[in-house]
């Protein structure tokens, strides 16, 4: 199948899933009896005083998201309640390519008031997340948690915290403005001194200036209290699903082991503060050092700007958290990539087929690519079944892209420094300037998407398709 970006960012109508008119019978038809539901639709959330409509993915008792506790099995139906088109997007799900969410690619979109019914078999358990891949929906927080978990629970508490970066301009004005003022904002910032916003070291970091920074939906002016036990276990899953904001996890007081990325296990790494690129995922076990509050704080790259939520034991009283950290948090690098080792590796074997892929573009134009595709065409890489597959990111621009590719998982082998056994993962971050080197398996037939997660970046180009022949 060939589709042009325009198509994929309009979702234009392809082999289409099973499409159902939204009623209880015909979805129980279709699934079994009881089938879980979960309802995209309108929302509305304080931002600093301000309401804001947004979007969101619910079940009809009003929980965030989706966590699957049992079975071996994704079954869900998927009802559109928006005024307007949208498709679900599994992130880190190795789904079958007919159910994937993608516009164009998978499924038609899904219009309003009718319903896809989903159901294949779960390869995976860990934290992952869905979210809107049609046009610049994302952006309008049409996210959520979905969290396959383990059958036989852990003695420990589980928290999920997901991460946004929030404007109340419109998606298409900021993508807009980016694409007719970005230089002008960056010769601004010369002249004038850089103050931190969106700049580190003279390096571009940034693309928006959002009006917030949320967690769970609140701000540090009303951040999520949760409450915890003296002395107890904490599972902490972290979900980066801002649009254009990697972030740096700082755990203040607390000592964090970082045991999981992208819902793949890792040998444990110790520290107080983990980088999480956008679309990516951190399990983080934490250890509760008796009473107290404790906030844990995601700081916006190479900026001072904060969000987070706090963990208090019973009683202690909860204190208030400057939105503004004292030290601007560091670009994100591929230091803590290299120190990663997978705990359940890809079985070692000769890449039958290896391929160097281009990061291209530059903020002149506000163009994005790989390979320099054009921009009314997405480039195409063909692999075979079965075939171990290597595939090289090199990135020539200035600014760091967060490259995913839907239905596998890939393992980071390699970089600038050399070969290593790193995580396993959907999501890997190459800096600006930096390569990366990923070893896939090609045991998922269809056509695929490969893109930046910077929403931005991947509607001005940054898309393309890993297709099976």
């Amino acid at each position: 199948m060939r589709a042009g970006r325009r198509t994929v960012l309009a979702g234009g109508a392809c082999a289409a899933l099973l499409a159902l008119a939204p009623s209880r019978g015909a979805v129980a038809a279709a699934l079994g009896p009881a089938p879980p539901e979960l309802l995209a639709e309108r929302r509305v959330i304080d931002v600093r005083g301000r309401a804001a409509t947004i979007a969101g993915l619910r079940q009809p008792d009003g929980t965030h998201g989706l966590r699957i506790a049992d079975g071996d099995r994704f079954r869900v139906a998927l009802i559109n309640r928006l005024p307007e088109p949208t498709l679900i997007h599994w992130h880190g799900l190795r789904s079958p390519v007919a159910q994937d969410g993608m516009p164009g690619i998978s499924q038609p979109v899904l219009q309003p008031g009718a319903a896809y019914a989903y159901d294949f078999a779960l390869r995976d358990r860990g934290t992952y997340w869905m979210h809107a891949h049609h046009a610049l929906q994302e952006q309008q927080l049409l996210a959520a948690p979905l969290i396959i978990a383990d059958p036989e629970p852990a003695d420990e508490q589980e928290v999920v915290l997901m991460l946004h970066d929030f404007s109340f301009r419109a998606p298409d004005e900021i993508l807009a403005s980016l694409q007719r003022g970005i230089m002008s904002s960056i010769l601004s910032a010369l002249i004038g001194g850089y103050s931190g916003h969106g700049h580190h070291g003279g390096a571009h970091v940034n693309d928006v200036e959002f009006d917030a920074y949320l967690a769970n939906d609140r701000t540090l002016a009303d951040p999520e209290a949760v409450q915890v036990e003296r002395g107890g276990r904490v599972r902490l899953r972290i979900i980066n699903g801002a649009s254009s904001t990697n972030f740096a996890i700082e755990l203040g007081a607390l000592e964090g082991e970082l045991v999981a990325v992208d819902g793949r296990p890792v040998h444990p790494v110790a520290g107080r503060r983990f980088g999480i690129a956008m679309s990516q995922r951190l399990d983080l076990k934490l250890r509760i050092p008796g009473s107290g509050a404790f906030p844990v704080l995601a700081v916006r790259e190479g900026d001072r700007q904060a969000t987070g939520i706090v963990l208090h034991t019973p009683g202690a009283a909860v204190p208030r958290v400057s939105e503004a950290v004292a030290d601007a948090a560091p670009p994100l690098s591929l230091a803590e990539e290299e120190r990663l080792r997978a705990l359940e590796p890809l079985e070692q074997r000769a890449a039958d087929r290896r391929m160097r892929i281009a990061l291209t573009g530059d903020l002149m134009d506000y163009g994005w690519s790989f390979d320099g595709s054009r921009a009314d065409a997405m480039r195409e890489y063909a692999v075979k079944p079965g075939e171990r597959v290597e595939i090289t990111l090199d990135n020539r621009t200035a600014m760091s892209h967060p490259v995913h590719l839907h239905g596998h998982r890939f393992q980071v082998v390699g970089s600038g420094s050399g070969r290593f056994a790193g995580a396993v993962r959907d999501t890997v971050l190459v800096p600006g300037g930096s390569s990366v080197t990923l070893a896939l398996d090609a045991d998922n037939p269809g056509s695929w998407m490969l893109h930046c997660h910077n929403l931005y970046h991947m509607a001005a180009g940054m898309m393309a398709l890993l297709r099976y022949v």
